[in-house]
């Protein structure tokens, strides 16, 4: 019992299991050709994977520690071979890093001199840095969502 399509097109050989042979609409056309294996579709996007490595360090807002997750990224893809992703996890992991010192000492001498009531100055200086930080890991989200390398400002390049 052998299989005849309607339409042209290929098809998996009746003779040959495991060959796909082209059908002309009336008759099978030249030799088998191997099928090849199915591959597994493509589960994540590196850029995705980029923009991830930006956003995640906004779970600093929530446990304390906004390199976390990006160091997370960079262990985890690190050595998967794209460069831009590890690149860009890279990026956020220094950014993040960086800013962690800088708030912590910040905040250190403002604690210090809100003991001589100079330190009040300070604690808009300390919410502008604060927005400032959403703000460029936003746009490096962004930019890598896009494809694009960034570079963020004023960064300690721990990594790199």
């Amino acid at each position: 019992m052998s299989f005849t399509p309607a339409a042209p097109g290929w098809y998996p050989d009746p003779e040959q299991p495991g060959q796909q042979r082209y059908w002309d609409g009336t008759q099978w056309v030249g030799t088998p050709a191997p099928v090849a294996p199915a591959q597994p579709p493509a589960t994540t996007n590196p850029r995705q994977w980029a923009m991830w490595a930006h956003l995640s360090a906004l779970a600093g807002l929530v446990i304390g520690f906004n390199f976390v997750g990006p160091l997370i990224i960079y262990l985890i893809k690190k050595d998967e071979g794209d460069p831009f992703v590890r690149d860009q996890a890279a990026e956020a992991l220094n950014f993040n890093l960086s800013f962690f010192i800088y708030l912590a000492v910040g905040s250190i001498v403002t604690f210090v001199l809100i003991l001589v009531l100079i330190g009040l100055l300070l604690l808009p200086l300390l919410a502008a840095m604060i927005v400032a930080w959403v703000v460029f890991v936003i746009i490096g989200a962004v930019r890598a969502n896009n494809g694009e390398l960034y570079r963020y400002p004023l960064t300690i390049r721990f990594v790199s």
